[in-house]
């Protein structure tokens, strides 16, 4: 079983993304909104905030106490909306209950709208405008175009329909004329379906839901799912797990791609490269 490296990727990504940066005749920008004060969510934006700077990309800081109204929250977006050379914005999630989250995802415009949630950028590119595309998804598609196969010879499956991962992931394979099979709660002969799954992509965030047993020889496992782990009956918190068990997938599986360290990276750097596509739409 080889172990796919998505910070090696990932590396790879910004680099490219840094030169186009650099040959731009201004700074563009970017903005990861945080509300509230949870510990995971700001580690997760300053964490993008450094990637950005590192690749030239201007990082614009706006956090806001979790006791401000979905009416406060948009006002403050669409001054956002408005910063001169702003190449994309997007919300950390999951957001207080109390906030009407589609209604904030939905007053970032369109065009800045790099994440994809907001309704106008969402249908636009379920409607095949790839201009911009949701990063998980593309970073899925990216780790498998590195392996170099024919996916064409190649049984497809892809778990969960998620909104950030199964359901666009399954549109980009199936825009370049792909068979992709879908497996849900719903779906009858599951079994049967891994088995004869040659790739299987998975971010449906129900840790170790793919082992050894279910697998076929050689498969390629693309892991987008993430959740907590916890230990026994403390609960204690034990870091991130994804959807594959990779214990019981040694020797089983040909390629997998680890939480972390897989598809994580390769995110980061797809949306910043969709922060890139805006600012050479910028440009012209």
């Amino acid at each position: 079983m080889i172990l796919i490296d998505g910070k090696k990727l990932g590396q790879e990504i910004l680099s490219e993304v840094k030169d186009a940066v650099v040959a731009l005749n201004f700074q563009p920008i970017f903005c990861d909104v945080l509300v509230g004060d949870d510990s995971a969510s700001r580690q997760y934006v300053r964490m993008k905030a450094k990637t950005a700077e590192r690749v030239g990309i201007h990082f614009h800081n706006a956090a806001y106490p979790a006791s401000i109204t979905t009416e406060e929250l948009i006002k403050e977006i669409k001054k956002l909306n408005e910063i001169e050379n702003m190449c994309g914005i997007i919300v950390q999630l999951p957001l207080p209950e109390l906030l009407d989250a589609r209604r904030v995802l939905d007053s970032i415009d369109p065009k800045l709208d790099v994440d994809c949630l907001g309704a106008i950028r969402s249908d636009k590119f379920y409607n095949g405008d790839f201009s911009l595309g949701f990063p998980t998804a593309l970073a899925c598609m990216a780790i498998l175009d590195s392996l170099n196969l024919n996916l064409k010879t190649k049984k497809i499956t892809v778990v969960g329909q998620g909104s950030l991962v199964g359901k666009p992931v399954t549109k980009l394979l199936e825009s370049r004329g792909l068979t992709v099979n879908i497996v849900t709660r719903k779906t009858e002969n599951k079994e049967i379906i891994f088995k004869e799954s040659d790739v299987v992509i998975s971010g449906t965030g129900q840790g170790k839901l793919i082992n050894g047993n279910m697998i076929k020889d050689g498969a390629i496992l693309i892991d987008a799912g993430t959740s907590e782990a916890v230990s026994g009956s403390s609960g204690a918190r034990r870091g991130i797990v994804g959807d594959v068990d990779l214990e019981s997938v040694k020797g089983i599986a040909g390629f997998v791609s680890p939480v972390p360290g897989g598809v994580g990276p390769v995110t980061v750097a797809m949306l910043l490269r969709n922060v890139l596509t805006v600012a050479m739409d910028l440009k012209k």
